[in-house]
């Protein structure tokens, strides 16, 4: 008797109707039994929010494939702890990302989210992302994401895992490079308006994008290299370097204790 195929999540923040998702969906499709359960709007830079002051509503739109009126960290939510709560996956995949999901853009982005909601209860995930602002072709990022979530299944993994992948457009990639997330900028600019009504509005973010050359980084392996960038990520953002300097300031009229409780 056969194994069971192992069960894989696919979710993005672009959308259930995406053109990137699709690409994933068939994808990973030959390598298990694949469940979608995905935005049903556009969702980018949604970050990490999640829906606790509103009742949320689930749409099946065919077998094994559901949009939800939430954030990309509700459909992770809802997926692991209500849909598949029987059965959970043995992967969760998430993209393809319309854009790219480098270095600071983690904090924003509800692609990585939907894969950190994931790894947070317990399910290794990747988040992949097509760094192009187009046309969009997402043959080579498919294929990339087919031969990363095989080997990830193909071994036992941290249940925690959550690994950052950037995939250059434009080119077929020439491999991939283990990083460390680097630092970018797109600007930081604000276009101010007037809507028919003389009230203001404001347009923030830029478009002047720069990269730090820094050697090892995601941008610089996707920027310059022209690689896959392949970038493990972990929840713990505790700056441990800055502890003992934190141990040497005084505060007038509290006394400082150690984490033993001493």
């Amino acid at each position: 008797m056969s194994a069971p195929l192992p069960r894989i999540l696919v979710s993005n923040d672009d959308g259930y109707f995406s053109e990137g998702l699709h690409a994933l969906v068939e994808a990973v499709s030959p390598l298990g039994e694949v469940w979608v359960v995905a935005p049903d709007r556009e969702q980018s830079a949604a970050s990490h929010a999640i829906s606790l002051h509103r009742p949320l509503r689930i749409k099946q739109v065919r077998e094994r494939w559901f949009a939800v009126d939430g954030t990309p960290t509700d459909c992770s939510y809802l997926a692991l702890v209500h849909l598949l709560k029987d059965a959970r996956p043995q992967l969760m995949v998430s993209g393809i990302n319309h854009g790219s999901n480098l270095a600071d853009d983690v904090t924003y982005s509800g692609t990585v989210a939907a894969a950190m909601e994931a790894a947070q209860l317990g399910v290794p995930s990747i988040a992949f992302s097509l760094v192009s602002r187009g046309p969009f072709d997402f043959g080579p990022a498919a294929r990339f994401a087919r031969s990363l979530a095989q080997s990830a299944l193909s071994r036992p993994l941290p249940p925690r895992m959550l690994l950052n992948v950037n995939i250059p457009g434009g080119v077929e990639p020439d491999g991939y490079i283990v990083t460390r997330l680097g630092r970018h900028s797109y600007g930081y600019d604000v276009v101010e308006k007037e809507d028919p009504r003389g009230r203001k509005y404001y347009w923030i973010g830029g478009t002047d994008y720069q990269h730090e050359d820094i050697q090892g980084s995601d941008c610089n392996a996707v920027h310059l290299d022209k690689r896959v960038s392949v970038t493990p990520l972990h929840l713990d953002l505790t700056d441990h370097g800055r502890i003992a300097g934190l141990t040497s300031w005084t505060l007038d009229g509290f006394q400082r204790h150690d984490p033993d409780g001493a």
